[in-house]
């Protein structure tokens, strides 16, 4: 039994005997209670190290209605390190359930019709076989919006970060992760305002570097450019890639075609809750398919510097702004 689980139970046990006017001991209560809340508070294994190129993920048949409707389809998918994989689509096309379904945290359905199939494994195990620690140990999700109640300061809430490795690491290393993490990302300078008072660039900002604390081996960005100037757009996924290059395996949902083009190692095209195509940003995204996804004609056209493809979208002539005459 951890001390803080003996500390509870203790509590426990000695507020029960004052009222009963018993002299302080371990009741039957007491120790019933402290051995209810021990698996909460016992550390989990650590996590072993990854191969680079092992799977890390790995989605089979993944199929998700909700009322009545396919929000995925059959889905297969496998991401493995070393590799950042972007999902990319037009709305609704699913790339946030995937998300979701990928970390274990798609809520089930209440309606008739609404079911869930397919598996999911995470590093070989199906993803039901980990519990929520184990889980935290191994993938970080960074979401959309960043729900945080209460008015934190923005140090505190990067060092949130660590907390599933309480009692598996030391102060320093965390003390450590949590700083390297604040100037990676350029929010050194914020570490003692208050997350309510930030801008949403900055917010976005911060939660990114809460996940990049967490120190896992899979990470999980749900639109994470998507309140962000150009630079820190650059920022961002500059470092995701670096993570993946440096032997972890980086989902991330992402808009701007652009960007995916630039920083994917590879990309998953989602379309009605089906992969329309997957493979090298530089042989899946031609005009004719993007055009077929997104319902707008675009052109693919090779960056004349990286040679990155580059999509751009085609407007209506009177689009077009003239030089006002001289």
């Amino acid at each position: 039994m951890s001390a803080d689980t003996t500390s509870i139970a203790g509590t426990a046990s000695t507020t029960l005997d004052s009222a009963t006017g018993a002299a302080p001991r371990r009741s039957a209560l007491a120790r019933g209670f402290a051995a209810a809340v021990a698996p909460l508070t016992r550390a989990p294994a650590p996590p072993a190290p990854v191969e680079p190129g092992s799977e890390v993920v790995r989605a089979e048949g993944l199929t998700v209605r909700r009322g009545g409707r396919a929000l995925l389809d059959g889905v297969d998918l496998t991401v493995r390190a070393g590799e950042l994989l972007a999902l990319v689509g037009p709305n609704g096309a699913g790339k946030s359930t995937l998300l979701s379904a990928l970390s274990g945290d798609v809520a089930g359905g209440t309606s008739r019709g609404d079911r869930d199939s397919g598996t999911v494994r995470l590093l070989g195990r199906p993803l039901p076989d980990w519990n929520p620690p184990e889980l935290a140990l191994r993938r970080a999700v960074l979401p959309q919006e960043a729900a945080v109640s209460f008015p934190f300061s923005v140090a505190e809430l990067v060092a949130m970060g660590r907390a599933p490795w309480a009692g598996l690491s030391t102060p320093d290393r965390d003390d450590d992760l949590v700083r390297t993490a604040m100037e990676r990302v350029g929010v050194t300078h914020l570490a003692d305002r208050r997350f309510p008072t930030l801008s949403g660039g900055e917010r976005a900002r911060v939660m990114f570097a809460r996940v990049l604390a967490q120190d896992t081996h899979l990470l999980l960005l749900d639109e994470p450019t998507a309140a962000l100037d150009i630079h820190h757009q650059e920022l961002v996924l500059s470092i995701a890639r670096d993570l993946a290059t440096g032997g972890g395996a980086v989902i991330v949902v992402l808009h701007d075609l652009g960007l995916a083009a630039a920083y994917a190692h590879r990309v998953a095209v989602l379309s009605g809750g089906q992969v329309a195509a997957r493979g090298n940003p530089t042989d899946v995204f031609s005009s004719s398919l993007l055009s077929a996804v997104y319902r707008h004609e675009v052109e693919v056209l090779p960056h004349p510097r990286t040679g990155v493809p580059l999509v751009v979208p085609l407007r209506p002539p009177g689009c077009t702004r003239k030089r006002p005459q001289e």
